[in-house]
């Protein structure tokens, strides 16, 4: 059985592909780019798979801007979004 993503996780998703696209990347350049297939990107993008901040950290250097800055922005996303607790 599946839980539903919580609306934070949803932002994160949407975050990271917004990372990917002002990055001016496909999902397959940015795969490339990391050494992982591009069923990776896909999946974490789409919420089927879970990252961790390593992960994250990694995705965020291959695409130009630092984990600080990728979570002050999620983090206010989150917070416009009224998710604080």
């Amino acid at each position: 059985m599946t839980t539903p993503w919580s609306p934070e996780r949803v932002l994160l998703q949407e975050a990271l592909k917004q990372l990917r696209l002002d990055a001016q990347l496909t999902q397959i350049e940015l795969a490339q780019r990391l050494g992982k297939p591009q069923s990776y990107v896909s999946k974490y993008e789409s919420g089927e798979r879970r990252l961790d901040v390593i992960e994250i950290r990694e995705i965020c250097i291959v695409a130009g801007e630092s984990l600080t800055k990728f979570c002050e922005r999620l983090e206010d996303s989150i917070k416009k979004q009224g998710y604080t607790k």
